[in-house]
């Protein structure tokens, strides 16, 4: 008897609905251009907001703290995993977000593991937006906290589940800041208004908003001027930061706490030189100049507009992710795989990253983008959309 016989179905039934993930191989740097499976295409599927994925400043940094630290960190941050770097980062993210203090993770998805088993637990209640993601999800997991999700970006359904549970040791409030299949942003003054007057942690998961929303890409706290409103921050350093990592920020006393407590914190090894010193890098370009966010905002309303026009479901987003709604996901994948063979890498997501018949052809756009490019892309995506009977 084959024990593990039930992965051969369970694969053979995910390629019959279309779900299977087709995971391809790059070849290049992340650019505007890279090369994927051996074919040059316009990449409309990295979270590469502004570039810094492969810029010469980052990777120079790179290159030097090698050269000064070594390749690996050969200890986790509490023991001897520690360096300059990883503090004069945390102080750097800290001037620029407009919090006391910040504390860095190995990546956004540990630094969600890491805060809520920490904050909440057996007799606390989270209310946690209904399309979070998978990192939160898993986190309130681990904390065996109850979690009551409630309805997407609804205030009414948050408010009314949050009046209902009485007797609560402590209440924590959970939302991504901009939701990564869907591109709109979370309703955080009101959110902050329930959290006020039911005396509610907040917590919100920024990891596409910085580099994106607020002043020079400061965030959804400060695009909504909340500062000093929102309890903790979660972000990551892999999207519009161009590394990889993750970070939590608000007062000291949460860092302080989460540097004692966070579990990824206490038992993984620390971030690599090389990495944390990219971060520093992309944290000082931002600081000093807002001009490839304004580009980013510029190619996302150019992209959008003419996407709009010819007639695609662009869903609610307001940011630069623009899921392309399709709904069935075999249409979707054979959508994603024509574009590919015109020179455009945008893959298609369904289930369970989306809800079932709900498949979608998400577009993250950047500021590498020539209108050139855009062109380019809006031109065969309604060409393909014609042949497919889509428009």
């Amino acid at each position: 008897m084959d024990k593990l016989n039930f992965i051969n179905e369970e694969l053979i039934k995910l390629k019959e609905t279309g779900l299977l993930i087709n995971i391809r191989t790059i070849e290049s740097p992340q650019g505007s251009w890279i090369t994927v499976d051996g074919k040059e295409v316009l990449n409309l599927c990295s979270n590469n907001y502004l570039g810094f994925a492969n810029d010469p400043k980052l990777k120079s940094a790179s290159q030097k703290a090698i050269e000064n630290y070594g390749v690996g960190p050969a200890a986790v941050r509490t023991i001897a995993g520690t360096t300059t770097l990883h503090k004069e980062l945390e102080h750097k993210l800290a001037a620029f977000k407009g919090v006391e203090s910040t504390l860095s993770f190995q990546s956004g998805f540990c630094a969600n593991l890491a805060v809520i088993p920490a904050i909440v637990g057996e007799g606390d209640v989270v209310f946690s937006d209904e399309l979070n993601h998978a990192s939160i999800i898993d986190g309130c997991r681990l904390s065996k906290a109850k979690t009551i999700r409630y309805e997407h970006c609804n205030i009414k359904d948050l408010k009314a589940k949050i009046s209902a549970e009485k007797d609560v040791k402590r209440r924590l409030i959970i939302t991504d800041g901009i939701f990564s299949m869907e591109g709109d942003i979370a309703p955080l003054p009101e959110i902050v208004n329930v959290a006020e007057k039911y005396d509610a942690i907040i917590m919100v998961d920024d990891a596409h908003g910085e580099g994106v929303l607020g002043r020079g890409g400061r965030g959804i706290v400060d695009h909504f001027n909340l500062h000093g409103k929102v309890d903790i921050e979660v972000g990551t350093m892999s999207k519009a930061f161009g590394v990889v990592g993750g970070y939590i920020a608000g007062s000291k006393r949460i860092t302080d706490y989460l540097a004692q407590k966070g579990r990824p914190f206490l038992f993984s090894s620390a971030a690599t030189s090389a990495d944390v010193s990219a971060c520093i890098t992309a944290v000082e370009t931002l600081t000093a100049s807002d001009i490839l966010v304004k580009k980013l905002w510029e190619n996302t309303e150019f992209f959008q507009e003419k996407m709009r026009h010819i007639g695609f479901n662009l869903g609610n987003t307001k940011t630069p992710i623009t899921p392309v709604m399709i709904g069935d996901a075999k249409i979707a994948k054979e959508f994603s795989q024509k574009l590919f063979e015109s020179g455009i890498f945008a893959q298609s997501i369904g289930y369970p990253t989306v809800p079932m018949g709900k498949a979608r052809l998400r577009v993250m756009l950047s500021a590498t983008h020539s209108k050139e490019d855009l062109i380019f892309a809006i031109e065969n995506f309604e060409k393909i959309g014609r042949s497919l009977g889509l428009l």
